[in-house]
């Protein structure tokens, strides 16, 4: 069989909820940001109580899902990784780039709790929660794995340019404004926004070209409901200027 010229049909099994409305800002790997939470919503057609039975027993799961907002935009065969300073081209496949022949990408996250919650119609609605997640909110997720320590974590494994975890490049803090927004919340919401915010600008999301340079222009994230607007006040330093409910149209 010549399989280079067979044609696949994947349909998703799930949806991501997560707090990341749009692809700027998101972390380039999952468990950066582990204040990122949200659940995976298998869709309720399928017999999803039963596909999950036994998951609970896992720490941790592959997610495999699709980039779906790139794939009207194509492939590269060569990429500039943010990891090389975004100036230097390597081959697709050796990095974990969005766009890709079949815009498929994973991530590895840790389980919080499985739940199965039946509708009045008698079907099943089943969320599988993670944290530490890298995923734009509403992606599909075509397949579910769990994670074998055994022989998932390799000891002796090389990666090449991305050998060690990227470090926090920026200091966080808040302007008077942004401060009054938080406290205005909830505590614990609160809390965990003020978290999550620190967390994924600390990791300076910046295109790779403007890092490490001069910047003095204002940028805008989206995460849960509230628009976040920043700006790099030094190299080393990063101050949000505003934390602002989105409005519903």
């Amino acid at each position: 069989m010549n399989t280079s010229s067979s044609r696949f049909s994947i349909s998703p099994i799930g949806t991501v909820s997560s707090p990341y409305k749009e692809k700027f800002a998101i972390p380039r790997q999952p468990g950066l940001v582990t204040a990122a939470k949200g659940y995976i919503e298998l869709v309720s057609d399928i017999d999803s109580k039963s596909m999950v039975e036994g998951l609970e027993g896992y720490s941790h799961i592959w997610v495999l899902f699709m980039f779906h907002q790139n794939l009207a935009h194509g492939w590269k065969a060569k990429v500039k990784p943010p990891r090389l300073g975004g100036n230097k081209k390597v081959g697709v496949l050796a990095t974990r780039s969005t766009f890709r022949p079949n815009g498929i990408g994973m991530s590895v996250l840790p389980v919080e709790k499985v739940e199965s919650i039946t509708l009045k119609n008698n079907q099943t609605q089943t969320r599988i929660y993670v944290s530490g997640l890298d995923l734009l909110d509403g992606t599909p997720v075509i397949d579910i794995k769990p994670y074998i320590p055994y022989s998932d974590s390799l000891e002796s494994a090389q990666a090449g340019f991305a050998e060690q975890a990227p470090e926090a490049k920026l200091s966080v803090n808040f302007s008077t404004e942004a401060q009054a927004m938080l406290q205005a919340q909830q505590q614990s919401e609160s809390q965990d926004l003020a978290v999550l915010i620190e967390q994924v600008l600390a990791q300076d999301p910046r295109p790779a070209y403007r890092q490490n340079k001069p910047d003095d222009n204002t940028y805008g994230m989206r995460l849960y409901n509230y628009n976040i607007t920043w700006q790099c006040s030094s190299l080393t330093q990063v101050q949000v200027l505003n934390i602002n409910p989105v409005t519903s149209v």
